[in-house]
């Protein structure tokens, strides 16, 4: 998946001239070792970048300037190593327009009993000055993300290195280029929304093409390339002919391979990184795209079925922001399908008709033909498996007519108890936190839509935190989920974003 930039984080540390040449030499030194140590952690998916002891009005803008000019600088992150007044922020402040983090750490971990003196108090002094640059960044109403704890600490690493990767989601939001194929189911509701509202907020653009475009894009694939990827298919995967004639199996897996190259030379072409496709509405396509999108997806490409736009840019985002995770276990497209309502083993059984990502696949994959009556074109070709287990998030972006709402769903995935030898789709199982029968209140209450962008990879405290970024109202549904207090947040919410 390319961004096409090599994104970098800026280290500014704050300081002034009360104490002397000394004492600012000791500030930079300290910096430097900080910014060194995290480099070399491990922990950091992205380097940090060492810059000068800010001390004075004029520098401080200068510096949130060039990083708004930088276009590898994905964030600032900001630390006060002794007293630093905080009207000198003001304006760099103002006119900073990138993610910002405030590390409130201090260089020594131990406070030293034995000697410390007044020259140590004065030259460490993170305690007094982090929290005067915090009032006035609170002052000015500036979103930020707060660590507190010693930089040496693996636990303070890593919620740095989850923030970073937040920010690149701030920071690619605005990149986001959705194709919109013909255009939302018809009567659909949670699908549809304000396309320019989202541009205003989020910097996605959405854009409308007729299905016959993109179809002569697929129709243009030269046969060599079909046949080229098709004997990758089957390389690949797992084969299952379940009783077809293999010529014609592998002529219905051949549409979907020219249904891939077609659609992604389009995407390219036309520099979009998502897309969303309606069953209603296939023109010349001789299958609902179904293998492809997987493929797509698995590649980097948001997807939304039926038109949902918001959910396939949701999914590219999320992919962004997850790539590079170590051991990543994968970000794909879901819908809610049915419910498991017996006790004890309650829980919704999630799918779609063909496309959720191969990322998140536990096992073997399986190529199948199957008929599919939504479409009313010939049986399309389809990866199918099952989803791997363990804890995740799914999010829904809503549009409530006069704010958005991103509601954030910890769930639990597991296995089925017994195969479905009779449903020819990739699924996933799982138990919203903190139960079924509050996550599903919740939910609804939420306005939720039944698709979802889901990862594994990815946390609610850093979906919120891109919410927050991008001024929009976030509700979580976890662990700690109560129905009469959730109602309760939703109402305040409704005065709060109105």
């Amino acid at each position: 998946m390319k961004t096409g930039k090599n994104y970098k984080f800026w280290f500014c540390t704050g300081s002034q001239d009360l104490y002397g040449d000394e004492c600012l030499k000791k500030v930079a030194e300290h910096s430097r070792i900080i910014v060194e140590k995290l480099n070399e952690s491990g922990v950091l998916p992205f380097e940090v970048v060492w810059k000068p002891t800010l001390i004075t009005n004029e520098v401080i803008r200068r510096t949130f300037n060039e990083a708004n000019q930088d276009e590898e600088c994905a964030g600032v992150i900001t630390w006060m190593h002794t007293f630093s007044p905080a009207k000198s922020w003001i304006l760099g402040l103002q006119e900073y327009r990138k993610p910002l983090c405030h590390l409130h750490t201090q260089f020594n971990e131990e406070i030293p009993y034995d000697n410390i003196d007044m020259d140590f108090m004065n030259e460490n002094q993170s305690a007094h000055g982090d929290r005067e640059y915090g009032h006035i960044v609170t002052r000015m109403g500036i979103e930020r993300k707060v660590i507190v704890g010693h930089w040496s600490d693996p636990e303070v690493q890593k919620k740095l290195a989850s923030w970073m990767r937040t920010a690149i989601g701030i920071m690619e939001s605005s990149h986001i280029r959705v194709a919109r194929v013909a255009d939302n189911m018809r009567n659909v509701a949670v699908t549809e929304g304000d396309k320019v509202e989202a541009q205003i907020k989020f910097g996605w653009e959405i854009d409308a093409y007729p299905v016959n475009e993109i179809a002569e894009y697929v129709e243009q694939v030269s046969k060599g390339e079909i046949d080229a990827l098709v004997e990758e298919y089957y390389d690949k995967y797992d084969i299952l002919l379940e009783g077809r004639d293999p010529k014609e199996f592998r002529e219905h897996v051949a549409v979907q391979a020219g249904i891939e190259i077609g659609f992604e030379r389009f995407l390219e072409e036309k520099n979009y990184q998502a897309i969303v496709t309606h069953f209603g509405d296939l023109g010349s396509l001789k299958q609902l795209p179904g293998l492809a999108i997987q493929r797509l997806m698995e590649k980097g490409y948001g997807f939304g079925a039926e038109g949902d736009w918001k959910t396939a840019a949701m999914v590219r985002l999320m992919k962004i922001m997850a790539e590079g995770t170590p051991n990543a276990k994968g970000t794909s497209f879901f819908e809610d399908y049915t419910y498991n309502l017996v006790k004890g083993k309650e829980g919704i059984l999630q799918a779609h008709m063909l496309e959720v990502c191969p990322t998140v696949a536990d096992g073997p994959i399986s190529i199948k033909v199957c008929p599919l009556s939504m479409g009313d074109r010939e049986d399309p070709a389809r990866l199918v498996y099952t989803c791997k287990e363990g804890p995740a998030v799914a999010v829904s972006l809503v549009d409530l007519g006069n704010r958005f709402r991103l509601i954030i769903n910890d769930v639990e995935c597991k296995k089925v108890e017994k195969p479905m030898p009779k449903l020819p789709v990739a699924t996933a199982f799982w138990t919203p936190m903190p139960n079924l029968q509050t996550g599903a209140e919740a939910w609804i209450l939420a306005g939720g839509a039944h698709h979802t962008a889901f990862s594994y990879d990815l946390t609610a405290e850093q979906m919120g935190d891109w919410a927050a970024a991008m001024g929009i109202e976030a509700v979580y549904i976890d662990k700690d989920t109560n129905i009469r207090s959730f109602k309760n947040e939703l109402r305040w919410n409704s005065i709060y974003y109105r």
